[in-house]
């Protein structure tokens, strides 16, 4: 659809092109980003205000590097390079980019030459300003009507300017936290140069989501699986606000929620909603499919399968429904860029329901899948979801499964739950949770010697994990203040039967993942 107070974000392939279309969306203009292979349709049907052109891996003096479409470069739309978007704007308008001799990586120092728009408010000429750098090549001479306005000691053109055609580009990265000022300048961008409002707001999307919803639905019957987790209550709830009771929401309670997790879902929609929800008890067939299974990936695909078939009998119990509504999100639908044409790495497989459109003969209804995680809490919250519900950290779709590295049984996962429920009351106690992403307990497949009374042990090791992030692509292990893992571990081990030991998990992301498997 069209999108004409938008900025269409081109990726290249760079690891941070997602953290371009959160600080457009912080400025209070809606985003979306295409691949540089679907670009040039992506700007035909939004015909979007303004065009960013992200970084990537990919040299523009190699064949077959990737280019930015044509009819973006003569459309007139204000444009933006960033590093690779830059070397490709000179590339294709007439300036030089050669090869680096060694290179910029990190952070760097620019220092401004001259006024341009992306600096207002910002920065001034004379002053000296911290960014990010992360390039080879680099743009030696301007295509022709371009001004340089900041250099660096390694990239003499660090900031171009085409006031007549509102073309801007910068060699280092705007987006990432590392530019402390990198926001305020995609901002001035978005605003001063395209011409935006920035009144972009959850308000706004709501009703507009609604109208699509009623546009899309009609008079038709959909059914939503609620996984416990914050977008697929969102997803319900909104599509519910939308449609009402042709809405039926499907639980499908697998032995692996948290603690108080049934419950809590089953009291939120039958009573503060009145959603119609079908409530399924599956715990003794999930338990006995997963019996044997230690392959993360094995896991997984279990789960994903079962759900699918538990669901599928549901909705055939339920019947007359053609549309299946999921909670995806953003970055799960934002194609994976590979500039040399080949498959992305699979790190792990995404839990959602996947196969079930087909096999049923269904048509989706994704309400959320233009938002981002943080995004679709603020959306809870205009929708009047509970705080202590919209504010929960990410759960995984395969729940305590794969929190426990090795088998899952019963007795492993009734463990877990007690211990990790116990980890998260100390931390709301203590009032930490909202200043942690994602805090959870994992029950290892190793026992350890202990000492309890006057009998020897042998008994279950669990491991803590706790990080801060502000999107979940990077994390950092949350340091506790002193005192509290100590408490944590011995309430644990005094009140939870199985476990004799505890640790901390300290390892970032990367190398590590957040969660275990």
């Amino acid at each position: 659809m069209e999108h004409p107070d938008s900025i269409l974000i081109v990726d290249f392939g760079s690891q941070v092109t997602q953290l371009i279309a959160r600080r457009v969306r912080e400025a209070g203009v809606y985003s979306e980003i295409a691949p540089f292979q679907s670009a040039a349709a992506a700007f035909a049907r939004m015909r979007p205000a303004g065009v960013i052109l992200s970084g990537g891996p990919a040299s523009v003096l190699d064949e077959g590097s990737p280019r930015i479409p044509q009819e973006i470069l003569e459309s007139g739309v204000p444009l933006f390079g960033i590093c690779y978007g830059q070397q490709a704007l000179m590339h294709q308008l007439g300036g030089t980019v050669e090869k680096g001799s060694s290179g910029e990586f990190g952070e760097a120092f620019i220092d401004i030459a001259d006024r341009c728009s992306l600096f207002d408010a910002v920065w001034r000429e004379g002053e000296r300003h911290q960014v990010w750098m992360s390039h080879g090549d680099k743009v030696t001479a301007l295509a022709p009507g371009f001004r340089p306005v900041a250099a660096s000691s390694g990239a003499p053109y660090a900031v171009i300017a085409d006031d007549a055609r509102r073309i801007y580009a910068m060699q280092f990265h705007p987006e990432v936290v590392h530019t402390p000022d990198g926001g305020k300048l995609i901002a001035n961008f978005a605003r001063h140069v395209c011409g935006l409002r920035g009144d972009w707001t959850m308000a706004e999307f709501r009703q507009a989501k609604i109208e699509e919803i009623r546009a899309q639905v009609g008079k038709g019957r959909v059914i939503c699986g609620l996984s416990g987790g914050v977008d697929s209550a969102v997803a319900a709830v909104l599509i519910h606000e939308a449609i009402g009771d042709q809405l039926t929401c499907v639980f499908v309670d697998g032995g692996i929620l948290r603690a108080g997790e049934a419950e809590q879902v089953v009291g939120l929609f039958r009573g503060a909603y009145n959603i119609p929800l079908v409530h399924v008890q599956a715990q003794t067939l999930f338990m006995d499919g997963l019996a044997g299974v230690t392959d993360p990936e094995a896991k997984r695909k279990f789960i994903g399968k079962t759900f699918i078939e538990v669901f599928e009998a549901e909705a055939k119990k339920i019947g007359g429904a053609e549309f299946l509504a999921q909670g995806t999100l953003y970055p799960d639908v934002i194609e994976s860029v590979s500039f040399t044409g080949g498959p992305s790495v699979t790190i792990k497989s995404h839990h959602n329901v996947g196969g079930l459109p087909e096999r049923m003969n269904m048509k989706l209804v994704e309400p959320l899948r233009e938002l981002f995680k943080d995004e679709v809490r603020a959306l809870g919250r205009e929708l009047g979801l509970p705080e202590i519900f919209v504010g929960r950290h990410p759960f995984p779709g395969p729940g305590l499964a794969i929190r426990i590295p090795g088998e899952v049984t019963k007795e492993r996962c009734d463990i877990l739950r007690k211990a990790d429920a116990i980890y998260l009351e100390e931390i709301r106690d203590a009032g930490l949770y909202d200043a942690i992403w994602q805090a959870f307990a994992v029950l290892l497949p190793v026992r350890s010697v202990g000492v309890m009374g006057d009998g020897r042990t042998y008994d279950s090791v669990l491991a803590l994990r706790a990080v801060t992030s502000t999107d979940g692509m990077t994390a950092q292990a949350f340091e506790f203040p002193g005192g509290f893992l100590a408490r944590v571990t011995t309430r644990i081990i005094n009140e939870v039967k199985g476990i004799n030991r505890v640790t901390y998990d300290y390892t970032s992301k990367p190398p590590g993942t957040i969660e275990w498997e």
